[in-house]
């Protein structure tokens, strides 16, 4: 029986759009580039409809692409970026405000007040978050505080969604105003247990509760395609999940320890910790992995901000390569990194450090430092913020990590993942397809519309590309290790 399945992978710098057929085998791609705004040091913004927009053009290209008629379309998953944050008029479905990115900075007095109210510690055990401008909380009430929409949004006036939620409400004509476990969790507003809006921590951000969407499970039906120019009426929307946690289950992580790092825009490890949730006072975050049914899984994450990003700067800032792709060759012009060192905090530190304020650092620059150095440095700083999350993890889940299984662009690179592997000590795996994201979105609508028993014929649609073990010597881990703590001390 022919039919596909759609998976939408909405990122911060563009929309990936797949195609896989009823076994979750891959048939085809596209994707659309997104730009973002900087209008401010650490503020970052984009626009809601050319974010739309972009999603439409990956569509098209990837049904272009394997010659599919939009007919066919079974069933349509979508993942994202997940913090990010978008209010839009009830009436227009016109974005009252720019689309604030989870990188942006500027909420961050917001966070001190509340941390002055001594209300950290309810918002963690409440939602396993921090109180950082990272999440979308405070961005809500920044937008509601900045624009004046307080008593709009107390009459309905006014809508909030992450991106699967705008996404949903464009697909679906405006009729669905949904989300997901995953993508509510990383709000600062849902509560872990109950799997539902907060009441308190609402109140305490002053953000009227009739401007959020309902919350369902990960699989299941969402909404039903109308009025969307590309695609025709009907086409259910089974599957929503937040990007990492998509990356986690398309890697098969399905088993208490098991983790994965996502080599994106950022960097983002998780660990599966099971049905019920841990939590770590020291930088660690705990949030919703997936939802099936009345089954909620949970997981530990550690995020660094900038990792992909780090490379783009290289290549758009300081011009020393033209495509991304250029960095390992370049890094392979020297044999090590001469003593530099890098820090790649771009827009601050993430987990476990929480520094809003720090900034992006070289450290060891010489007379003799080529360009392959620094190179070198950008990769091993990518690598080396992860060390400190994956120990962290470990420790608060009381599992070791028997290998980390890694996925995202960067993770082509096999500089930076010999490395990552030599730092961490654990070996890596990386699969054939590194699109994961796509993948685990793709594998939660077939789940949603019953075209998958569960997460056994998910697995075996994950194969083996290449296994990184580590062999960097102890003295020179220790040496690494060492160092870095020290960098993160000075910015």
């Amino acid at each position: 029986m022919s039919g596909y399945i759609l998976s939408i992978d909405q990122g911060t710098s563009g929309t990936n759009a797949a195609i896989y057929d009823r076994e979750l085998k891959f048939v085809s791609r596209g994707y659309s580039e997104l730009d973002c705004a900087y209008p401010k040091s650490g503020w970052v913004e984009q626009d809601p409809e050319a974010l739309w927009k972009s999603t439409l053009k990956a569509i098209s290209s990837a049904l272009e692409n394997a010659s599919v008629n939009p007919k066919d379309i079974i069933s349509i998953g979508i993942t994202n970026q997940r913090e990010t944050t978008i209010l839009w008029d009830t009436e227009t479905s016109k974005p009252v405000y720019e689309a604030i990115v989870w990188q942006c900075r500027r909420s961050a007095d917001i966070c001190t007040e509340l941390k002055n109210n001594n209300l950290e510690e309810e918002f963690h055990l409440k939602t396993g978050l921090l109180l950082d401008p990272y999440f979308s909380g405070t961005k809500i009430k920044w937008i509601l505080d900045y624009n004046g929409l307080h008593q709009r949004a107390r009459s309905r006036g006014i809508k909030f969604g992450t991106v699967d939620t705008w996404l949903i409400h464009k697909l679906t004509g405006g009729k669905q105003h949904v989300t997901d476990t995953t993508n509510a969790s990383r709000t600062l507003l849902m509560n872990l247990e109950t799997l539902q809006w907060d009441k308190d921590l609402c109140n305490h951000l002053n953000i009227p509760m009739e401007i959020l969407p309902e919350i369902k499970p990960s699989a299941g039906i969402f909404g039903y395609t109308s009025g969307c120019d590309i695609l025709p009426d009907g086409i259910p929307i089974s599957g929503v999940i937040g990007d990492q946690q998509s990356a986690l289950f398309g890697q098969g992580a399905f088993r208490f320890g098991e983790a994965k790092c996502t080599y994106g825009t950022g960097s983002f490890l998780m660990m599966n910790i099971g049905e019920k949730p841990s939590f770590n006072s020291h930088g660690i975050l705990t949030t919703v992995g997936w939802s099936i049914g009345d089954k909620t899984v949970y997981a530990l994450e550690g995020s660094a901000f900038v990792a992909g990003a780090a490379v783009q700067w290289l290549r758009d800032g300081l011009k020393l390569i033209s495509t991304a792709s250029e960095i390992e060759s370049l890094a392979l012009t020297v044999s090590d990194s001469g003593g530099v060192f890098f820090v790649p905090a771009l827009t601050g530190l993430g987990a476990p450090y929480w520094k809003t304020d720090a900034r992006g650092m070289f450290w060891g620059i010489t007379r003799g430092t080529k360009q392959g150095h620094f190179a070198r440095a950008v990769l091993e700083g990518i690598a080396l913020q992860n060390l400190a999350l994956l120990k962290l993890m470990e420790e608060t889940a009381g599992e070791k990590i028997s290998m980390l299984k890694v996925d995202g662009g960067a993770a082509a690179n096999n500089v930076l993942m010999q490395f990552q592997s030599d730092i961490l000590e654990t070996p890596l795996f990386r699969p054939a397809n590194l699109e994961s994201t796509a993948f685990g979105a793709a594998a939660m609508s077939a789940i949603g519309v019953e075209l998958c028993n569960g997460v056994d014929e998910i697995a075996k649609n994950i194969i083996e590309e290449k296994i990184f073990y580590p062999s960097m010597d102890k003295e020179s881990v220790i040496h690494y290790t060492n160092f870095w703590e020290e960098m993160v001390k000075k910015v």
